[in-house]
């Protein structure tokens, strides 16, 4: 029988490069066994350090492929799993309990889909594969919550009257302000006071294993959102805007705030790219174009993806049915899951946090 070689195996291997990262899957670290035995049957393990359960059969389907033309090999199984670590936050702020990674999704002004944004790809995230949980920080106009589908007057349930427990939506983990206050309750409140509500909410919550924590920033570039960006351990950051020249300006201050705060900035999603006629299908730069290339060329990011402007995304998240969640086969899905995997393919690349989280802290008077 044909002696099969561990280096062909190898670079047979090395033919599959990672779409998101460049590199092979030896490069990455990303293969934890390889080797055949007597009968000439070929063994890989991949284990994926981001949200990329999409991808897993291309994987299979490609490695397998390139392994059987190895001499000897009579037979190939690949098995593919993710492990997503945590990664360290800015000025090395610990992590919160129970959550690896927080990611923002912030935007330079309102009205650009920014929520929309967060909430379909904290549900792409969980379809790649990773446990997932929203944050509603956007206190003036919370509205996570409805586009999750959660009945309106919904409250977390507590623990030892000191700790909220997470609403779980669609296999989302959501926390919001609209939570504990009526959608008539409008939140008259200084920057102060949002900041420390924001944080009560990241900290008083339990939040239970999660592998990213989706942020919903507050639109704007101000008071309110630098105080959150210095003090809530972010592991990473996603700017939302539209092609439109205005939306573009405020998107470049979005990006500078976060570097001021050693935030690494993932990449920039540009919503509302086209817009798509509902009767005929025709594509039209309503908002300009180019506009996304331009800014992360000029600010060396990357160009997560770009979403279409189309009413049935408007009318799904009016409905509490995102589109990821009811039309997952859809080209809006397929992108956001794109866009997700992407996301955290390049925030697998920072450097790992090996401190442990601030603890849950419990007073009693004993």
């Amino acid at each position: 029988m044909t002696q099969i070689s561990q280096h062909a195996l190898e670079a047979a291997v090395r033919e599959y490069k990672d779409p998101y990262l460049g590199q092979d899957l030896f490069e990455l670290g990303f293969v934890k066994s390889l080797g055949a035995d007597e009968a000439g049957q070929v063994t890989l393990s991949v284990e994926l350090a981001y949200a990329g359960a999409g991808i897993a059969g291309a994987i299979r389907q490609l490695t397998s492929t390139a392994l059987e033309a190895v001499a000897g090999v009579t037979g190939v199984t690949v098995h593919v799993s993710q492990n997503i670590r945590a990664h360290k936050a800015q000025k090395d702020l610990q992590s919160i309990a129970g959550v690896k990674n927080i990611i923002a999704v912030a935007s330079g002004k309102g009205g650009v889909g920014k929520s929309t944004t967060a909430v379909n790809l904290a549900l792409a995230l969980r379809e790649e594969g990773a446990r997932v949980g929203v944050l509603d920080a956007d206190i003036y106009g919370p509205s996570v919550g409805m586009m999750l589908g959660i009945a309106e007057g919904t409250k977390p349930a507590t623990k030892d009257d000191k700790f909220f427990i997470p609403v779980d939506a669609r296999g989302v983990q959501a926390m919001s302000m609209a939570f504990l206050v009526t959608d008539k309750t409008p939140m008259v409140w200084r920057g102060p006071m949002v900041s420390g509500a924001v944080q009560q909410l990241l900290t008083q919550t339990l939040w239970n294993e999660l592998d990213y924590l989706i942020v919903d920033m507050p639109p704007g570039t101000g008071d309110i959102q630098l105080t959150l960006a210095q003090r809530v351990p972010v592991t990473g950051a996603v700017i939302v805007t539209t092609p439109q020249d205005i939306a573009l300006l405020d998107c470049k201050k979005g990006i500078e705030m976060f570097r001021k705060v050693d935030i690494p900035v993932l990449g920039v999603v540009e919503n509302m790219s086209v817009h798509i006629c509902s009767h005929c299908g025709h594509e039209e730069a309503l908002f300009g174009h180019g506009g996304g290339e331009q800014v992360v060329a000029d600010y060396d990011t990357v160009l997560l993806g770009q979403l279409p402007l189309h009413i049935t995304i408007r009318e799904q998240m009016d409905q509490g049915n995102p589109a990821v969640a009811v039309e997952p086969d859809s080209e809006v899905s397929r992108r956001y899951r794109d866009i997700a995997r992407k996301m955290t393919a390049l925030l697998s690349n920072r450097a790992r946090n090996l401190s442990s989280p601030i603890p849950s802290i419990s007073i009693s008077d004993d």
